[in-house]
C-alpha cells in the first residue's frame, strides 16, 4: 500500500507541473484535460483546457494533481510534503528553488533531529519540509 498525495491547484496545475519538473526533476507520467474526459460528458467550456488528472513521478514517489472544480483557489492547510535527502547541499538547493516566489518558514539549519532542516511554502501555497534524516 502507498499513500499518494493528491493536490488541487484550482486552475494552476499546468504551472505547478512545470515548476515541479524544473525544481524537483519531476517526470510527467500522465495528464488528462477535462475536454478529454473519456466518459463523453461535455465539459464546462470555462474548464475544458484545465487538468482533470495528472501524475508526476518524483524520485520513488508519486504526486497526483488536478485543477479541480473550485473557484476559491487552492488552500493547502494542515499538511506538508516532505523531501528526505542524502546531503546538506541538496537541502539548500531544493529549499532555494521551492521557496522562490513563495515564503520561508525556516531557513536551512541544524536541528537535534537533522543535520540540515528547512521549511518553505512554494508559490502555490504548498508547505515543504526539506531535511537530511539521520
Amino acid at each position: 500500500m502507498q499513500i499518494q498525495p493528491y493536490l488541487f491547484f484550482e486552475g494552476r496545475a499546468d504551472e505547478a507541473i512545470a515548476f515541479y519538473e524544473k525544481t524537483l526533476g519531476a517526470k510527467l507520467v500522465m495528464r488528462v484535460r477535462f475536454k478529454d474526459n473519456p466518459d463523453g460528458a461535455p465539459p464546462n467550456p470555462a474548464i475544458a483546457e484545465n487538468v482533470m488528472h495528472a501524475r508526476l513521478q518524483i524520485g520513488d514517489s508519486t504526486l497526483l494533481l488536478s485543477d479541480g472544480h473550485g473557484a476559491e483557489g487552492p488552500r493547502f492547510q494542515g499538511f506538508s510534503l516532505t523531501l528526505s535527502l542524502a546531503d546538506d547541499g541538496e537541502v539548500d538547493r531544493l529549499f532555494a528553488a521551492l521557496s522562490e516566489g513563495g515564503s520561508v518558514m525556516q531557513a536551512p539549519t541544524k536541528t537535534f533531529f537533522s543535520p540540515r532542516f528547512a521549511m518553505a511554502t512554494d508559490r502555490f501555497g504548498v508547505l515543504w519540509i526539506i531535511l537530511v534524516e539521520h
